[in-house]
């Protein structure tokens, strides 16, 4: 498995394949910034040339610099096989490098398969009400570098 910064080109393959992987409309989220502007911390995970993983997120500017994730898609016959691992290892690297002290990501409750991967990988995992507005909690996960 090769693992490599996002470029423009990648846009395209991933639109069409994220609403599969993630099994609902989810193409809104993997907004044209993420392959634009923040390339330089976005990855994309292949194997022999055929694209298995990917995860958008950027270095926030404001003290203390944190490393959010956004999205992460796993192709479904590669889960479980450490492609998540080995996209977060990665940007934890970059973001270590670009001065991050922490890494920062959230999901939805029912999300059970991303809050297991955030805790079996150090996370510190909590439920914050209203986090996305009135009425829409979210799991918080953070972990220092």
């Amino acid at each position: 498995m090769e693992t490599r910064s996002i470029t423009q080109a990648d846009y395209l393959e991933i639109v069409s394949v994220i609403d599969e992987w993630w099994g609902g409309p989810t193409t809104a989220l993997a907004h044209p910034m993420f392959f634009h502007e923040f390339g330089d911390h976005a990855l994309i995970v292949e194997d022999e040339g055929r694209l298995v993983g990917f995860l958008l997120g950027f270095v926030t500017d404001k003290a203390p610099r944190v490393g959010y994730v956004h999205l992460v898609g796993i192709h479904p016959d590669r889960r479980r096989r450490g492609v998540a691992r080995a996209l977060y290892e990665e940007f934890a690297r970059r973001a270590r490098l670009q001065g991050a002290v922490r890494l920062k990501a959230i999901t939805t409750p029912g999300n059970n398969g991303s809050v297991e991967f955030h805790r079996a990988n150090g996370y510190d995992v909590q439920l914050v009400d209203d986090y996305a507005g009135p009425n829409r909690a979210r799991y918080v996960f953070t972990r220092d570098l």
